[in-house]
């Protein structure tokens, strides 16, 4: 079985679509391998690119305020996005990008196994739902609902919420958001480990 460490070594090595080109660093992703809780995003963004990690920009700062809300700490949850790699301009992901990079989202889901997936935004949140068979519809729609998935591989929920960087464009957003994460504390209750 593949490790996260080998998978890593691949996605840095990966050329599959255009955006090896530009990137400076591939975003991988971060956080506990063990935890039973994974925050799954859109694309990397500028200061991600640089840093190498997931969510330290602005919206990173503001995910880290809705983890406190959640009664959750970056260091005991996994984090990562569907793309590795940053759009130019932090345009949205294509459907051929997703497709080229989402086979290293779905093997860090089989190694990591998670309990609860939590989505942030639409992108990540239309994949997710798609892959577990459930009919992705808008974000705006379904925030803060909670899906339960059961196969051979996974028994977990899947919460989609909007990505932290809405609330930094839109300011009304912010306390939706919160409130999305007062309920995404409420339904992980017992399964962060």
């Amino acid at each position: 079985m593949t490790t996260l460490e080998e998978l890593k070594q691949k996605v840095e090595e990966c050329k599959k679509c255009g955006l090896y080109k530009t990137r400076k660093k591939v975003v991988f992703g971060s956080g506990d391998e063990k935890s039973k809780i994974m925050f799954i995003g859109e694309a990397p963004g500028r200061n991600e690119d640089e840093q190498g990690e997931p969510f330290v920009g602005r919206a990173g700062q503001f995910l880290n305020q809705l983890l406190k809300e959640a009664n959750l700490k970056r260091e005991e949850i996994y984090i990562t996005n569907i793309l590795k790699c940053r759009p130019p301009n932090n345009r949205d992901p294509t459907e051929e990008e997703i497709k080229m990079c989402s086979p290293y989202l779905d093997k860090q889901l089989t190694i990591i196994r998670p309990k609860v997936i939590i989505t942030l935004g639409n992108y990540s949140t239309k994949y997710i739902l798609k892959k577990f068979g459930k009919t992705p519809e808008s974000i705006s729609r379904i925030h803060g609902e909670v899906y339960h998935v059961k196969n051979l591989l996974f028994d977990m929920k899947i919460i989609p919420s909007y990505h932290p960087a809405a609330a930094l464009y839109n300011p009304n957003m912010k306390q939706v958001i919160i409130n999305d994460f007062k309920k995404i504390k409420k339904e992980i209750g017992d399964d962060k480990r």
